[in-house]
Order: C-alpha cells, then sequence, then structure tokens
C-alpha cells in the first residue's frame, strides 16, 4: 500500500540503497592513479580487490525494505523488519568504515593528494533515520488498529 507514509519511507530506502550498489562509496587519488571503492570491489586503473561483504550488506539493505513494503497486513513483522534493517544499516556503515581504513592502510605508500567518502557513504545513515521513522509509523498504525478494535 503505497499511499501509506511508512511505504513511501521504505521505497526511498530501498531506492537509495540500490543507488549506493552502483555508485562509489569513496575514493583515492594520487597524482595520475585514482581508485574508488565500490560495493563488490577497490578499482583502479591496474588494481582491483573484491569486497564481497560490503556488497551482500548493501544488497540485503536494498531488498529489506522492498519485502517489507508488501507485508503491510502484518504490521508486527514489518516492525521487526524494519529492525532487521536497521542492525543491517549499522553493519553496512561498519563495513564501509573498515574497508575505507583497510584501502588506506593499503594505499599508505603512496603519498595522496585527496582520499575521502563519496555522497553514496551517506546513503545507509540517511536509510537508518528514514527506516526508524518507517518503523515508528507502522508501530502507531498497529496501535490505531488495535484500539479500534476494543471500540467493537
Amino acid at each position: 500500500m503505497i499511499q501509506r507514509i511508512q511505504s513511501l519511507y521504505l521505497l526511498i530506502v530501498a531506492g537509495l540503497m540500490t543507488t549506493s550498489l552502483f555508485l562509489p562509496l569513496a575514493h583515492y587519488v594520487s597524482g595520475l592513479s585514482e581508485y574508488e571503492l565500490f560495493a563488490f570491489s577497490l578499482k583502479g586503473a591496474d588494481y582491483a580487490q573484491p569486497t564481497p561483504y560490503l556488497g551482500f550488506m548493501l544488497l540485503l539493505t536494498a531488498v529489506v525494505p522492498l519485502v517489507t513494503i508488501f507485508l503491510y497486513k502484518k504490521r508486527l513483522l514489518q516492525i521487526r523488519l524494519c529492525a532487521v534493517n536497521i542492525v543491517l544499516l549499522l553493519g553496512t556503515l561498519i563495513f564501509i568504515a573498515i574497508y575505507y581504513y583497510l584501502g588506506s592502510r593499503f594505499f599508505a605508500e603512496f603519498s595522496y593528494e585527496v582520499r575521502g567518502f563519496n555522497i553514496a557513504a551517506i546513503f545507509p545513515l540517511l536509510s537508518l533515520v528514514l527506516t526508524y521513522l518507517a518503523a515508528r509509523a507502522i508501530f502507531k498504525d498497529e496501535m490505531l488498529v488495535r484500539s479500534l478494535d476494543r471500540i467493537r
């Protein structure tokens, strides 16, 4: 049911996390060489290192909100799936930080002019807030339905 605000929150979360699957999360630039951290690899012109755990976490955090949207008749399960997605998003943020740190250590012998996070690294944090808002809205719906059941 797209007309519910929590469905819109979850749809935005799914879109943000799907976008972060394809955009670079971090970058390292030194002179002529440039390296970027993507969801499934750390790539450069002459270097590629797989990062499967980060990619898998990003993929899960993109799929769980979509599944949650279509379980609109089971609000308690939706709340639990939102909690699972919050944990997955926290794990994703931790993996991004770990791979950024490992990339910095791996390229430590190079003198870097620029290194930092790209805009896609903020998407899990924004999704974390939106997932919390969705869970809160689902809980409000559940309380409203329970109060109406008491009246009957």
